[in-house]
């Protein structure tokens, strides 16, 4: 008789070493947003793969990306790292994420929590594209001494270099249990919320310094049809300065944001959008608690 296998495969680390590159990749859908930019992840995304393994032994991983491992300074930054610890927590397996360029930091409490904890853990080394000689290994060698997990492996989830070899390692771990989510749920955040992530992406990258940080994109509008969806969106920033610098000379710099979020849309939704922008300012939100609880964090 088959078995069924299904777990919680967390993936965490500290910002901008791939993670949510690496989710994508193992996933295989766009679910995180991606840019060069560290902290663009503020919540745990779920990312659900089901499938059959040899033999016909069913699966399914709901892997979770979470923000960047980082010391608080907002209470938005507190309200992420409460995501990590829960997914600390709540593993089946961890995936913990480094790159050639990270260095151990002192009194770090996430790794004493790796080293106190019973999970399976999982070392990528990732980036390895960008290694010279024997730089990759020294470096996976460095950080196998001071996380001592169950397997070590040299990736590049850019490149989807060994990506296979770690949802094989995956699959070693994963305990017998029945399916957490319906077997055809790709995630389980609403269709909201990553609409909200496009236009948030978008913010991303293509402004500078403290806009995309102060930014913050709730979906107000998300009507479908069976032609199109029609999506109206608000951007929150913290000053007046901001929304000026957000909105462009005669609003030419949310207009770009607008044109390639809505080809971004229609992409991942398949299916034409027609998409509505409006800025506001909302002083100091990240701050403050009530509107963070609105916002989702």
């Amino acid at each position: 008789m088959s078995t069924h296998r299904a777990g919680f495969v967390n993936i965490v680390g500290k910002p901008n070493v791939g993670k949510s590159t690496l989710m994508n990749a193992l996933v295989g859908e766009r679910l995180s947003i991606i840019t060069s930019k560290a902290q663009t992840t503020r919540h745990r995304i779920m990312g659900i793969v089901n499938g059959s393994m040899d033999e016909g032994d069913d699966f399914q991983i709901v892997y979770s990306d979470t923000p960047g491992m980082l010391k608080p300074e907002y209470a938005l930054h507190q309200s992420m790292m409460r995501f990590v610890a829960t997914a600390l927590e709540d593993a089946d397996v961890i995936l913990y994420v480094t790159d050639l360029f990270e260095k151990k930091e002192d009194g770090d409490p996430a790794l004493q929590k790796l080293a106190e904890t019973d999970v399976p853990v999982i070392l990528v080394m990732n980036k390895i594209d960008l290694a010279k000689g024997s730089q990759a290994l020294d470096k996976l060698t460095y950080w196998q001494e001071i996380i001592q997990p169950q397997k070590a492996m040299l990736v590049s989830a850019l490149e989807a270099l060994n990506i296979n070899e770690v949802f094989q390692a995956i699959l070693q771990y994963l305990p017998e249990h029945p399916p957490y989510f319906p077997k055809d749920a790709m995630t389980d955040k609403p269709e909201r919320f990553f609409a909200a992530e496009i236009v948030r992406e978008k913010i991303f990258l293509n402004y500078k310094q403290e806009v995309p940080y102060s930014s913050e994109v709730v979906i107000t509008e998300f009507q479908e049809d069976e032609t199109i969806i029609r999506i109206r969106c608000e951007i929150y920033v913290e000053r007046q300065s901001q929304k000026g610098i957000l909105i462009g000379k005669k609003g030419e710099a949310l207009k770009k944001v607008g044109i390639q979020a809505r080809q971004d849309l229609e992409k991942f939704f398949e299916k034409q959008v027609h998409l509505e922008q409006f800025v506001k300012v909302a002083p100091n939100w990240r701050r403050e608690q009530p509107r963070l609880r609105r916002f989702g964090y």
